[in-house]
Parts: C-alpha cells; sequence; structure tokens
C-alpha cells in the first residue's frame, strides 16, 4: 500500500494556505488531515516540533515549516516555474517573503488582535502593516505579479497574509488607493487554484477515512 505524505492542515490558517497552495500546483498528493486548534489532535502534537500548522510528515522525515513545505513540493516539481522570477532573482524573492513573515507579520497580528496586545494601538499598526503594502503596490503598478507578468513563489507566500490584513477591515481596504494590490488580490480569489485549497474539510480524527489532496489539480492558476 502506497504510503503518501501526511499533511496537518488549518484551513483559515494563512501559513496552511500557502503550503496547499506550492502542494496543489506541483501536482503531489498528500493525505490531508484537518487540526481543530483549540483541539489539537494527539498524533499531530505527535508529529510537529512546534505544535503548529502546516506540518508534513514525509516518511521519517517532519517539515514543520510553511515556507520549507512549499520548497519540498516546488522542488519535486515546479511546472509553473515559481522558483524562478520572470523578473529579479530568488535571493529578492526570499527577501520580500522574509519581510513579511517578519515585520508585516509583526503588525498584522497586532493590529488583528489588538486586544490580545495590551501595548498595541490598532490603527498604529494597521499604519505601520501597510508601509509594507504600498511597497507591494508600487510593484503591482508595473505588472500584474510581484515579479513580472507571471506569478512565482512570492506571490503565494504573500497573498494568504495580505488576505487575512485585507479581511480584517474588508471596507476600509478596499477603500485605499492600491489600485495594483486590489486587483492582484482579485485575481488570486478568483482563482481556481484559490478554490482547490479553501475546499471546508472536515476535522480529522485518527481512524478516519484518509482525504486526499488536491482532489483534482487545477488546469490554470493565473488569472489574465
Amino acid at each position: 500500500m502506497l504510503e503518501r505524505p501526511i499533511l496537518y492542515s488549518f484551513r483559515r490558517c494563512p501559513y496552511a494556505i500557502r503550503a496547499r497552495l506550492a502542494i496543489s500546483v506541483s501536482g503531489q498528493t498528500v493525505e490531508l488531515r484537518e487540526i481543530v486548534l483549540r483541539e489539537k489532535a494527539p498524533e499531530f502534537l505527535k508529529t510537529s516540533p512546534s505544535a503548529t500548522v502546516p506540518c508534513l510528515k514525509d516518511g521519517e522525515n517532519v517539515v514543520d515549516e510553511s515556507l520549507d513545505i512549499m520548497l519540498w513540493a516546488l522542488e519535486r516539481n515546479d511546472p509553473e516555474r515559481w522558483l524562478v522570477p520572470e523578473v529579479g532573482d530568488t535571493t529578492g524573492m526570499f527577501n520580500l517573503i522574509e519581510e513579511c513573515d517578519g515585520p508585516f507579520k509583526h503588525h498584522l497580528d497586532r493590529y488583528k488582535y489588538d486586544t490580545r496586545h495590551p501595548d498595541a494601538v490598532r490603527e498604529e499598526e494597521r499604519s505601520r502593516a501597510s508601509d509594507f503594502l504600498w511597497r507591494l503596490d508600487n510593484r503591482l503598478s508595473a505588472s500584474p505579479w510581484l515579479s513580472g507578468t507571471r506569478p512565482a513563489l512570492a506571490d503565494f507566500a504573500v497573498l494568504p497574509f495580505v488576505r487575512q490584513f485585507a479581511n480584517t477591515d474588508r471596507t476600509w481596504f478596499e477603500g485605499e488607493g492600491w489600485s495594483g494590490l486590489l486587483h492582484w488580490l482579485e485575481a488570486f480569489e478568483r482563482s481556481e487554484l484559490y478554490h482547490a485549497v479553501m475546499h471546508k474539510w472536515p476535522r480529522w480524527s485518527n481512524g478516519d477515512a484518509p482525504v486526499l489532496f488536491p482532489e483534482e489539480i487545477p488546469a490554470e492558476t493565473s488569472t489574465k
């Protein structure tokens, strides 16, 4: 019997979303186990060193970081050349992802969950996070994707976090003047790939029948 890699995931988590995006586009098939964060399955806690999603178990190998899971998938198969940006180089692409995962995510959390941070001022955190978004918008005013006319790794590593920021106050977000950013996010949310990775899976419990992901690989991920 074929033993497939196991992906522990949580549908709404932006880190898990970007892992599922790369797995889906790469053509890999995994067994998806949907985790409920408030009541984590014991099997998941035994597998993940950090007890956070996503976590991939491939045989004896455990990959516990979302970006590493993206690379795990794309280094096996990269049909849309996400690892080869059309404009710029891989160093610049990874620097952009690092900025998203670092300063931007810090201010995003303090904006979205300001009640958890007594020293956070919501509007100030939103403004500081927006500095990163304005830089993205400047790039997206010249091309539909961050690295040119086709998407690359940085787009799909960053988009789930921009979506999370936007959904914190969608009315305010859509009222800002970042037209390139809005079009980029809209193209993502309308894509077949996005809908393929945002299916509502049932909570996994030991003994459940395996749920394979993706069920069907989208024929095209780019939006013209």
